[in-house]
């Protein structure tokens, strides 16, 4: 039997019956952030990169980072304690987990994944109150959603992940 995975409108719900507000853009499908800053350059708050990432012993881990911070999975993999380093996980799995496709991966795909199999790594500047707005896609490629940081953690929370923040240097 084929599993069913949430639809933004199902994320969409979700957050309101948590009593989250949110604001959302709609643009183009977008598979890169370069591509995506065109159409929210009036956006406030954080724009977000997202890698889903696996260890040598094939654990999942996702990692949500300010869009222009420069990634060292070896530095990150040390920091979160992943046995022998991280490496960027298969589409296949990814879809499998989160049910999102390349393009799509958001930390909002952890509604998807009941079994918490994976580890959700956010970099501290997200969250500690340095941005007031948080955007990451709504399990869509074709718009990005804006969240605080406070309801960003209620959302992950809910899911019964929690979030392993990074300080970068």
């Amino acid at each position: 039997m084929e599993r069913k995975f949430a639809t933004r409108i199902d994320l969409m719900q979700k957050l309101d019956d948590l009593g989250i507000k949110t604001s959302t853009v709609e643009h183009p499908e977008v598979f890169t952030v370069e591509a995506m800053e065109p159409y929210l350059k009036d956006v406030p708050g954080a724009i977000t990169k997202n890698l889903f990432l696996r260890d040598k012993k094939k654990h999942f881990w996702l990692l949500s980072a300010v869009h222009d911070r420069d990634i060292k999975l070896n530095e990150v993999a040390k920091k979160v304690g992943a046995p022998g380093g991280l490496r960027l996980g298969d589409e296949a799995i990814m879809f499998d987990t989160l049910g999102v496709k390349q393009g799509c991966v958001t930390p909002f795909a952890l509604i998807n994944d009941s079994k918490c199999d994976v580890t959700f790594i956010i970099d501290d500047d997200l969250i500690n109150g340095k941005y007031d707005i948080i955007n990451f896609h709504p399990l869509s490629n074709a718009a990005t959603t804006g969240i605080s940081p406070g309801d960003f953690k209620k959302f992950v929370e809910s899911t019964g992940h929690t979030c392993l923040p990074v300080k970068f240097d």
